[in-house]
């Protein structure tokens, strides 16, 4: 089984890890923490260090606990939403854990919903995580 983690450092996202890691312990299963970097080619140097930092150090938090891990920067130019649905098209994944934010309507409006749209559009369950 394949587990992806939408991980963006937040603390919803954090959560959406705890638990994902929870269920690969059960199901034996593969945790994929997966982050997209809107801009694709444009995104600064520095950011994208910084966020593989980030990452390689959760990815050892998960390791620790006897779990397969990989991490992912996804900088292809998407919008976050319609880049995690592909990727996770594109790995066979079972189940994304994706944390969520409270917003007004008027937020969601303006600025979107990246887990309204991959609750929509993934192929496959979609855990959300508040």
């Amino acid at each position: 089984m394949k587990i992806m983690v939408a991980f963006d450092g937040s603390n919803v996202s954090n959560e959406a890890l705890r638990l994902a890691v929870q269920y690969a312990g059960v199901f034996q299963a593969e945790v994929y923490i997966v982050q997209s970097m809107m801009g694709g080619p444009d995104v600064p140097r520095q950011d994208f260090i910084n966020k593989e930092k980030e990452l390689d150090y959760v990815k050892a938090q998960v390791q620790e606990s006897g779990i397969t891990c990989e991490s992912h920067i996804l900088v292809r130019g998407l919008e976050a939403g319609e880049d995690l649905v592909q990727y996770a098209e594109e790995h066979h994944i079972d189940l994304i854990v994706i944390g969520v934010r409270r917003r007004s309507k008027v937020g969601k409006l303006v600025f979107g919903s990246t887990a309204q749209y991959v609750v929509l559009k993934a192929h496959c369950p979609v855990l959300s995580v508040k």
